[in-house]
């Protein structure tokens, strides 16, 4: 059966305490943005900031439950996660309190909200923000199974889900037993020569090295469903590419050729969230550079990347990306100015000898990243099977 969302749980609104009050921030309860479940792990239990009992009782925020439900409403709409433990969380969000367990499981309902999301997302206003208002998400219709269908349902996706957050577990540990080595190796850095990027045989490139914003606009069509070749955004290597991904066609993909990627690239972000580094995994389709980030590949036997890395995820190369960075409205440097940068760079034979260290703790990594993006794929591909009842649930066993 349907049933608006209005009957079946609470629609809780948030708030900010004043900024420039310090007795309301810094507190022992956790406060949600839309940074703290952005992201691949569905499950909110750690906060960037954190408020006081002052400051919640000055405010407009409330306070979310375990299992409680919190969707992004403006701005970046309808980003969904799961509450683990008592948080508040700001205006730009909504928290969904199911009102009767015995008729509801959250987790089922967390699901079928991101099933239908692009629904939900059509009937966003605004002219500056995209907004989500109150009585649109009141009056959006869910479909209600019976309980012991919607637990099933939950429990298969609930489980996948586990398998992502254990392998990033493992990966997060596997970075700093990898960070821990480059700290190492760094401790020799005052014998090593200063050298600027572009004496490196490194190649700086990025998507709109393809051509005019025109021409870019006339040839690279996007598409939401899996197409020729993966679109490879910032957002997706925040995610290890669990999330909604974007592609394009061959047509596209040809045109793109300065800035295909084969795994291995370095990839530093120059607009807006500037400064985010990464390393492109090695995945098993044709994959292209998407916009607002640039990419650095070694031109010649010796592989650069690792190394620089770590150093562009330290504070000293955090330091030096932010003094080429400008921008009042949006923040951004540009290819000749990164390539100018001066860094001190080890021996040819010492960076042999790091690559051989952290060559083996990645691959191992990088599995984890492709095990993750194939459950994520799984998840994604069931996800609307089960909610359409094309799956018979009587006959699994779980």
């Amino acid at each position: 059966m349907y049933l608006f969302l209005k009957d079946i749980v609470n629609i809780i609104s948030g708030g900010t305490p004043k900024t420039s009050v310090p007795n309301y921030w810094n507190g022992s309860i956790p406060w949600i943005s839309i940074k703290d479940f952005n992201t691949d792990n569905i499950y909110i239990d750690t906060t960037e900031k954190s408020i006081t009992k002052l400051g919640l009782e000055n405010s407009s925020t409330n306070l979310l439950l375990e299992n409680d439900i919190i969707i992004s409403a403006r701005g970046t709409v309808g980003c969904l996660g799961i509450i683990k433990e008592e948080m508040a969380f700001n205006q730009s969000c909504y928290g969904l309190r199911v009102k009767n367990t015995n008729q509801v499981n959250s987790k089922y309902l967390f699901w079928f909200l991101k099933n239908t999301m692009n629904l939900l997302k059509s009937k966003t206003h605004g002219s500056v923000f995209d907004t989500i208002i109150k009585s649109d998400l009141e009056n959006f219709q869910v479909f209600l199974p019976n309980l012991k269908i919607q637990n099933r349902i939950a429990k298969i996706l609930d489980d996948i889900t586990k398998k992502i957050i254990i392998n990033n577990k493992i990966n997060k540990n596997l970075h700093e037993i990898a960070k821990c080595k480059y700290d190492v190796f760094n401790k020799n850095s005052y014998n090593w020569n200063l050298i600027k990027i572009n004496e490196l045989n490194i190649e700086v490139t990025d998507y709109v090295a393809n051509g005019s914003f025109k021409s870019l606009a006339d040839n690279v069509t996007l598409y939401d469903e899996k197409e020729y070749a993966l679109y490879v955004r910032n957002t997706d290597l925040k995610v290890n590419f669990t999330d909604k991904r974007k592609y394009v066609d061959k047509k596209s993909y040809d045109f793109l050729k300065k800035s295909k990627l084969t795994g291995g690239e370095l990839i530093i972000s120059n607009v807006g969230d500037v400064g985010s580094v990464f390393i492109c995994p090695y995945l098993d389709m044709p994959m292209t550079l998407g916009s607002n980030v640039i990419m650095l590949y070694s031109t010649d036997k010796h592989y650069y990347n690792y190394f620089l890395y770590f150093f562009f995820t330290s504070i000293y190369g955090q330091y030096m990306i932010n003094g080429i960075t400008g921008g009042s409205a949006q923040p951004k440097f540009n290819k000749t100015d990164f390539r100018k940068m001066e860094i001190q760079f080890p021996t040819f034979t010492e960076l042999d000898n790091f690559n051989r260290e952290i060559e083996p703790i990645y691959k191992k990594y990088e599995l984890n990243i492709k095990e993750n993006r194939n459950l994520s794929q799984l998840r994604d591909t069931l996800l609307p099977r089960l909610m359409n009842g094309e799956i018979d649930l009587e006959n699994i066993n779980i």
